[in-house]
């Protein structure tokens, strides 16, 4: 049984042929399995999509990661190779999701390019290749085709006492599995940090002013949900803040 309708920002691919609208399958499994609630994938159009009309509809929105950055354009820098590869069109659709999602009080969830996203959405700007940076970890994709070893969790984070997040999976350290290469470095004026990783990366943010959930992770809590812990938290604390949202509107629409 699915208690409420998700957003979920397409990604454009291009394979067989054919130009795809799609998100990745753990997230949406994810979605079903953690959160108890229908993902509806929204195609990122190149002319823009009426994100009013698409969050009348739902009671919730989850930004997924994907192998695609944001492009530098949108906070202030000159794009390189370096910083690709780009998706246009999932940077127009994403960013207007995220601030109408918050302004109108729809709970956001957003995950690794998600956070990102909403970094940039809000004024702030991100980090390119922050492995080659002094006294930062290696937080990228270890070179192996097993996905279990890829999303390994193997690395701590400290989550701030009286945070957002500390409310859901617990204050102190917990261990967690990054995967990127850009983080967040100028942090955007209406985001508070929730999380950092051991060396001073943030790992997740909450929106200061929000009337609704509005959390990002860097990490990937997706990809284990139903066998660890702390991602079976996230999610559930996100489904249930989509069933909330869903009731409101129930009631609102008696």
């Amino acid at each position: 049984m699915h208690n409420g309708l998700v957003a979920v920002p397409a990604d454009i691919r291009t394979f067989d042929g054919y130009t795809w609208h799609a998100a990745p399958d753990q997230y949406i499994r994810a979605a079903v399995k953690g959160s108890g609630v229908l993902p509806l994938v929204v195609p990122a159009l190149d002319d823009g999509v009426d994100v009013d009309m698409v969050l009348d509809r739902v009671d919730g929105v989850l930004v997924t990661g994907s192998r695609t950055n944001v492009h530098p354009s949108l906070y202030g820098e000159e794009p390189t190779e370096a910083h690709g590869p780009f998706d246009p069109a999932r940077d127009q659709l994403s960013i207007a999701l995220i601030r109408r999602a918050i302004e109108r009080g729809i709970p956001l969830l957003a995950i690794c390019r998600g956070i990102q996203e909403l970094n940039v959405a809000l004024g702030g700007t991100l980090a390119n290749e922050i492995q080659e940076q002094p006294g930062r970890m290696d937080h990228r994709k270890p070179e192996t085709e097993n996905w279990d070893e890829a999303f390994a969790i193997r690395h701590s984070i400290k989550v701030r006492e009286g945070s957002c997040l500390a409310s859901i999976i617990g204050e102190g350290e917990v261990r967690v599995n990054s995967l990127h290469r850009q983080a967040i470095s100028r942090l955007a004026p209406r985001l508070a940090v929730e999380a950092v990783a051991e060396d001073g990366t943030i790992e997740a943010v909450s929106v200061i002013d929000a009337s609704g959930f509005a959390i990002g992770v860097q990490w990937h809590p997706e990809y284990w949900v139903g066998s660890d812990e702390i991602s079976d938290k996230i999610f559930t604390a996100f489904g249930n803040a989509v069933r909330a949202s869903h009731a409101r509107l129930a009631q609102a629409a008696e």
